[in-house]
């Protein structure tokens, strides 16, 4: 290390226009530890402006992206922001791990600068991404629970969503729902049967989070009914194989 003093003294060499070896020979001083001087540190990768920070606000470079990464959120991701500690996590079962895979990767395509880790803990992984500007990302972020707080989309949210409507479904189910086989009895030619069926379900203690996933079903034509006031059904033939086809099951 190098006292500033010693730091001035090579920095006056060089503005009087000596070359680098020419200082170093003078002082002793690494032709690289001169170098960087010259040079303003960058900022912190974390401190730059987000693309929602910026003088005038933009939207996300990859919108399905953050259409799916916003449906995560709303599921089973939750902010710490504090003066020193700032991520995102998003917990996944660790029995999906292409599910795991595919929330970093949703991180890292929103957000490409911010460090990511990954926590294993008991039957889950918590994946998280280190930066302060998730708060800006996802405003939803507050105080207590989701469903103790209203959840509404900011206009340019809801035109994500809008124009992304089966990423932001395949992140809530990737979240807070699944694909499950039922099954039933049918007497068919005098002998009762069993039938078997697929079924999407969606359950969360957020009503408005309920109603976003439920209003952007309507959008793409999946039709679903309400179990209970927390539990959305998807059980119509057409209505699940469109789900098979822009969703599918977890992995």
């Amino acid at each position: 290390m190098y006292d500033i003093g010693t730091r001035r003294r090579a920095l006056d060499l060089i503005a009087q226009g000596r070359s680098l070896n020419s200082v170093s020979r003078a002082t002793g001083i690494s032709r690289s530890a001169i170098r960087s001087w010259l040079t303003p540190p960058e900022p912190r990768r974390q401190d730059r402006p987000c693309f929602r920070c910026q003088e005038v606000p933009e939207g996300p470079e990859d919108p399905s992206a953050y259409a799916y990464l916003l449906g995560l959120y709303l599921g089973d991701g939750y902010i710490v922001s504090k003066p020193r500690q700032h991520y995102l996590m998003v917990t996944c079962a660790a029995s999906w791990p292409g599910l795991i895979d595919a929330a970093e990767d949703a991180m890292r395509t929103v957000l490409p600068e911010p460090g990511i880790s990954r926590m294993h803990r008991a039957g889950c992984v918590d994946v998280k991404s280190f930066t302060r500007h998730w708060t800006c990302l996802f405003p939803q972020h507050g105080p207590g629970k989701k469903h103790e707080r209203p959840i509404v989309l900011e206009p340019w949210q809801r035109a994500v969503v809008d124009g992304h409507p089966w990423e932001f479904v395949r992140g809530l189910i990737h979240s807070d729902g699944c694909r499950t086989t039922n099954w039933t009895t049918r007497v068919i030619g005098g002998e009762r049967k069993r039938y078997e069926y697929p079924r999407y379900s969606f359950t969360n203690r957020s009503e408005d989070i309920v109603r976003l996933f439920t209003s952007t079903l309507d959008s793409v034509g999946v039709e679903w009914r309400l179990a209970n006031e927390r539990n959305v059904s998807v059980a119509r033939g057409a209505s699940v194989a469109l789900l098979d086809t822009h969703v599918g099951p977890k992995r």
